[in-house]
């Protein structure tokens, strides 16, 4: 396939883990609204902005591979995603503090001018363990939370605070290369499965 990729993303670290499989491709980040529709589950929701960043770059790139991706943090149906500011940065920490959470990242493939795309979502369990005021204050002040789905980044300092972890760490992180080489390698053989 002669097409280039084009990553619907600004995130460094989603720009870092992409590099790792070793593609060629230009960061276009999409500017979409993430906000979450009425009882929408967390699932739904990644699913729905990863598809809706891959489209919406397309538009101005029809005949690459789009590669979309969303994070989002949850308990049950309460979705986390990036802090509005600090004192939402603090609430969300403080709701996690000792506390198994779910990381729900999507991935979308795709290609306008072959007029094909697919999304998987990929889920990892998280728990942390009870945290102090004065440390989710500190780590707020870091800085390192604003930017990130549920107020924190795993690879960070924030690792400390897991005393459990299921699934695969991009996940948290924010792009799980498993899944999109596969969706790649789909959107490659005209869609059908390995």
């Amino acid at each position: 396939m002669s097409a280039q990729y084009v990553l619907a993303s600004a995130s460094p670290r989603r720009i870092q883990l992409l590099t790792q499989l070793g593609l060629t491709f230009i960061a276009v980040p999409a500017d979409v609204d993430e906000t979450a529709r009425p009882k929408e589950r967390p699932q739904s929701l990644v699913r729905r902005l990863a598809a809706t960043k891959a489209i919406t770059v397309s538009g101005h790139y029809p005949d690459d591979v789009i590669i979309g991706s969303d994070t989002v943090v949850a308990q049950g149906c309460q979705i986390y995603g990036k802090p509005r500011d600090e004192a939402h940065a603090r609430h969300i920490l403080r709701q996690l503090s000792g506390k198994r959470h779910q990381v729900y990242t999507a991935v979308a493939v795709y290609c306008a001018q072959q007029g094909r795309g697919y999304v998987d979502v990929v889920v990892a369990h998280v728990t942390f363990r009870s945290l102090a005021a004065l440390e989710i204050a500190d780590y707020v002040q870091s800085g390192e939370p604003m930017d990130k789905a549920g107020g924190y980044a795993i690879q960070g300092q924030a690792g400390k605070w897991v005393t459990s972890f299921e699934g695969n760490l991009q996940t948290v992180i924010g792009l799980p290369t498993d899944q999109v080489k596969h969706l790649i390698e789909r959107i490659g053989s005209g869609g059908a499965t390995s």
